[in-house]
């Protein structure tokens, strides 16, 4: 009954985390015709193939184009799994979605704040200034947006700088286009297997003693969290970034978000 009664509801799903596949995943499970939109055609190819399922890349510019997706589409609603650090899209989402009524919701994976005496959360990718940082070893997961810009202000402090971008296109060029050494960047995917951290072995190599990443909850970041942890290593962690989305709901638990949108869509 329930498939039947949501056969022509359609959900568009934004996601830049491994939470978007997982999502579509169980709505098209419930007959719930799913648009999933990715930045990249690697991204895309995370989810399964569905003729319920409609896979969109590239970047959506502005409020007027999500406005006019929604409406060609007939989207009856919009979920925002987009990267916690990602304040642009989701404050366009928010603005476009409160203009025409239509439901937003956001997923995001539940901030751990971690009390070990080698964890530390700074405000920004600069906030490194309570730690003796010349001639210290620093690794960068940041991924490749700020890179240049983040390792520029290390090395004016005097750090060596090291980094690990995704094997994407966007993120080699801009690492091997930055002002870091070539032999001081690695391209490596996020290891999914606690026992064999790939992670680990560059620290070790490297002789890193500072990690900086970004609170995102990702498997990139509880990688470093388990590398760092009882180590000799201190890990910083740019706190999310505050975006004020009054339109929306928010979920952090796939069950929760799927009785949302059965019942109240």
């Amino acid at each position: 009954m329930q498939n039947q009664e949501n056969c022509y509801k359609n959900v568009w799903i934004l996601s830049g985390t491994s939470d978007g596949p997982v999502i579509a995943n169980r709505l098209l499970e419930l007959n719930y015709s799913v648009f999933a939109s990715v930045l990249t055609y690697k991204a895309g190819q995370a989810y399964i193939e569905n003729p319920k399922l409609h896979i969109i890349t590239g970047k959506l510019n502005n409020k007027d184009e999500i406005i006019n997706f929604i409406k060609r589409n007939q989207i009856k609603c919009v979920l925002d799994a987009t990267h916690p650090f990602a304040v642009i899209i989701s404050k366009n989402l928010n603005d476009a979605c409160k203009e025409i009524n239509t439901p937003l919701l956001i997923f995001e994976r539940k901030s751990l704040i971690n009390t070990t005496n080698n964890f530390f959360y700074i405000d920004d990718l600069k906030d490194i200034n309570n730690v003796d940082l010349e001639n210290k070893n620093i690794l960068l997961a940041i991924g490749s947006r700020f890179l240049n810009e983040t390792a520029n202000y290390y090395m004016n402090c005097k750090a060596n700088v090291f980094t690990r971008v995704l094997p994407t296109y966007e993120s080699i060029t801009k690492a091997f286009g930055s002002c870091i050494k070539n032999s001081n960047i690695a391209i490596l995917e996020p290891s999914k297997n606690n026992e064999s951290i790939l992670e680990k072995k560059l620290c070790d190599f490297w002789e890193i003693d500072y990690v900086l990443c970004r609170d995102s909850g990702s498997y990139s970041q509880k990688n470093w969290e388990s590398i760092v942890s009882g180590s000799k290593m201190k890990l910083f962690l740019v706190k999310r970034p505050k975006v004020k989305n009054v339109y929306s709901c928010s979920f952090n638990q796939y069950e929760h978000l799927i009785d949302h949108i059965i019942t109240k869509i």
